[in-house]
């Protein structure tokens, strides 16, 4: 049997409780301030944010755009109005039209066409204005004959293409004589993107803040703790906007960001005040004063919720080794909310706890139920202590038999992550919208009327100095690729030395056909410099720069998660199982993306569109993501288990009892974020959707599959030896480790409103 460490008095306090707890009303007083001047700062963020930044700014598709969008504005059209003579834009396709409905070459059509094209070409921030009525390429014209299209580039970053919009859109969308006009192309769908998400966003918390109030109000019982968390929470989003308004005026920001900021902010706040109100009240049982329990609760609980906010924050900054600056925005908002909800939690909670006392348990609205089961069962236990008794029974089932549930366990993961094996990767377009978005509408009807896709195809930018026998040369070599047509060159652009090619093929714009042309293309011979762009160079180089950054990422996860783990508990073993079970409770959220997402399995039921693939980045930030999340619930239990293991030396008595001391309130918190990350999965926009519902997944199989079943068995498998370390760490972390140790060795103290129960007393002191 290890050495029991001797616990901490009960009255000692470290510098930080005196701190805190010194002048509370202050500590209150201060906070309102910094949430005032939070909703001041965060204002106004998310008309700030970009809704694109999937692609890698230093590749050389992104370079070749940049140098078209300024020599060859009309090479790359990111607006699109499509002119309907008959349906209109809002019409079914294929439906006939009125008898006698004109076409797109009667005359008053094409003088009203021809109007809107010079007063688009007109119009500031927009140039390479072209149409099918100035260059009748059958590609702008549908097959029907009633939809043309006129195609411009709108010039600027996001932000000023955005501004652009919302500027012009009004003076070109609806009916204008004989025709109507519906926007479509990039710069309308991000921009409704970017609308869409806000709505949706608002939507989520108006769903979620209510129904998390319920939940907390069942765990807690008292409506007091109750609106404890939801305040630490409150605190942490306010604060995470205000830091994200500050960054754009730096660096570009993606608006899905905002996502991630309500559901952490909410989450991990409530997983953290959960974790702190329920010791607190555990000390309040035990004859502390508020005081001495708020030191009590941040010398354990606190400490816990430090280490846990570190690795989740760990495992969000990763994803700043990425270049795109969306799965950047993300590690921007998840560190910034992470450290504020600890923050609100270790500063804010307990100087409301200490001013609270014994009133954190009023107001309990479970005593009405209570009554009325009373009546009907006089005597019997506490729902809290029959949850108790339930937790010790399954975990001792499951110690019992942890070879066959280690296995079985490990089976069923890894069977459910099965369909990952196919997952195919693409970028987004129109489609994340619903299909009664108005360029959802536009795109899908370019799709299937037209017979081509105006900049779907790959472009190749030439520069230097290159006469025309060079280029034509050039031209033959393209136009020898198999299946390809070859347009070009094209050599007017504002200062000599550049012209482009445009390059078709059949297929998906980011098919696997148009991906292989992509390094097809790059490799065919020119006497002069070239730079491939297009959907599908835009998503190869974006595949290819993940690819080099993963490791690296990957590498920091992994040995700050071994490392703060081991500072944790001072074992070699429980960091490298710790890594290995989070990494397994992830499987099922990757195959049910595919299967969901990719395949298009329950489309009708979550209403979206699937496209036959999934956005490259998502993968990396949802693992981002998940992984936090599950060292978050990891951290919480195996401190509880080593502090129980370092007061009797009994490992699977510590387990079991720490099972049972917080296998209840991990679930509950993973229930409560899965709400909340429902909520955001309610999201009509696709990316989102997926965001919201795989995370809620990943949550609830790390919590009711991962912590309930796998790591009992798994630690009975390992035995004491989950508890060894060689000399020299032993004494690292003897040095600079986490020691728990707080209360002394007896029965474990109960909670207001539950009944005593024998379970909870470590077997060390029976």
């Amino acid at each position: 049997m290890s050495e029991v460490k001797k616990p901490p008095s009960p009255g000692e306090s470290g510098r930080w409780t005196r701190i805190v707890t010194a002048r509370p009303r202050l500590s209150l007083l201060l906070a309102l301030v910094v949430a005032a001047l939070a909703v001041l700062a965060g204002s106004g963020v998310a008309d700030r944010m970009g809704s694109g930044g999937w692609e890698d700014p230093d590749a050389r598709s992104t370079y070749a755009s940049k140098v078209l969008e300024r020599e060859f504005p009309g090479s790359q059209p990111n607006l699109l109005l499509l002119v309907d003579a008959g349906t209109g834009a809002g019409a079914d396709v294929g439906a006939g039209s009125a008898s006698g409905a004109a076409g797109v070459d009667d005359p008053a059509v094409a003088a009203e066409a021809e109007r809107l094209t010079a007063q688009l070409a007109s119009e500031r921030g927009v140039a390479g204005v072209g149409s099918y009525w100035r260059t009748h390429l059958p590609a702008l014209r549908s097959e029907d004959g009633r939809q043309a299209l006129i195609a411009a580039r709108v010039l600027g970053d996001e932000k000023t293409r955005a501004a652009v919009l919302e500027r012009i859109a009004p003076r070109y969308r609806g009916e204008h004589g004989p025709v109507r006009v519906s926007l479509g192309g990039p710069v309308a769908v991000q921009r409704e993107v970017t609308t869409t998400i806000q709505e949706d966003l608002l939507r989520a918390e108006v769903i979620a803040l209510p129904v998390t109030l319920v939940l907390l109000i069942i765990v807690f019982g008292s409506a007091v703790a109750a609106l404890l968390p939801l305040g630490v929470g409150i605190v942490a989003i306010l604060g995470t906007n205000a830091v994200l308004r500050g960054l754009t005026e730096f660096t570009d920001v993606s608006v899905f960001a905002q996502n991630l900021t309500t559901a952490l902010g909410l989450g991990l706040a409530i997983d953290y005040a959960l974790f702190i109100v329920r010791r607190f009240r555990e000390e309040l049982a035990a004859g502390r004063d508020p005081v001495a329990a708020v030191g009590a609760t941040l010398r354990t609980a606190g400490r816990t919720v430090l280490f846990s906010a570190l690795t989740v924050a760990v495992s969000l900054s990763a994803m700043l080794f990425f270049p795109m600056y969306f799965l950047r925005s993300f590690a921007y908002a998840g560190v910034a909310v992470v450290l504020l909800a600890a923050a609100a939690a270790l500063i804010l909670l307990p100087a409301a706890l200490v001013l609270l006392g014994e009133r954190v348990n009023s107001l309990d609205l479970r005593r009405l139920w209570r009554r009325g089961r009373a009546r009907a069962a006089a005597g019997a236990p506490g729902a809290d202590a029959e949850a108790g008794r339930g937790w010790a029974r399954a975990t001792a089932l499951v110690m019992r038999r942890a070879p066959v549930f280690a296995i079985a366990t490990t089976a069923g993961l890894l069977l459910l992550g099965l369909p990952f094996l196919g997952v195919k990767f693409g970028t987004v377009d129109d489609r994340q919208l619903p299909k009664t978005a108005s360029s959802h509408l536009v795109q899908q009807q370019i799709r299937d009327g037209f017979p081509g896709s105006p900049g779907a195809g790959l472009t190749v930018l030439a520069e230097g100095a290159a006469g025309p026998a060079d280029l034509a040369d050039y031209r033959d070599r393209l136009a020898a690729l198999p299946g390809v047509q070859v347009d070009g060159p094209v050599s007017s652009g504002a200062r000599p030395g550049y012209a482009y090619f445009s390059v078709v093929t059949e297929g998906e714009a980011v098919g696997q056909r148009a991906q292989d042309l992509v390094g097809q293309v790059r490799g065919v011979d020119a006497p002069f410099d070239t730079s491939v762009t297009g959907q599908a160079a835009v998503l190869v180089d974006a595949q290819k720069a993940i690819a080099q950054k993963l490791p690296a990422a990957l590498a920091l996860v992994v040995l700050a998660t071994l490392l703060l783990v081991f500072l944790l508990t001072g074992s070699v073993l429980i960091p490298v199982q710790a890594v290995l079970l989070n990494a397994l409770s992830l499987t099922a959220m990757f195959g049910a993306v595919v299967w969901v997402f990719q395949e298009g399995n329950l489309s009708g039921l979550l209403s979206f569109t699937s496209t036959g693939d999934i956005e490259t980045t998502l993968p990396v930030l949802m693992f981002c993501i998940a992984f936090g999340l599950s060292m978050d619930y990891g951290v919480f239990l195996i401190s509880r288990i080593k502090e129980e293991y370092e007061r009797t030396g009994d490992h699977e008595g510590a387990v079991r009892t720490g099972l049972v001391r917080t296998g209840g309130l991990i679930t509950a918190a993973a229930v409560i974020l899965a709400v909340v990350m429902v909520a955001i999965g309610s999201s009509r926009v696709t990316n989102t959707k997926m965001l919201g519902l795989g995370i809620a997944l990943a949550v609830l199989m790390d919590a009711l599959v991962v912590r309930s079943l796998l790591v009992p068995a798994v630690m009975k498998l390992t035995g004491k030896a989950t508890w060894w370390a060689p000399g020299p760490l032993r004494r690292l972390h003897e040095r600079f480790g986490l020691s728990e140790g707080e209360s002394a060795p007896g029965p474990l103290p109960q909670v207001p409103g539950e009944a005593p129960d024998p379970d909870r007393i470590p077997a060390g002191s029976r």
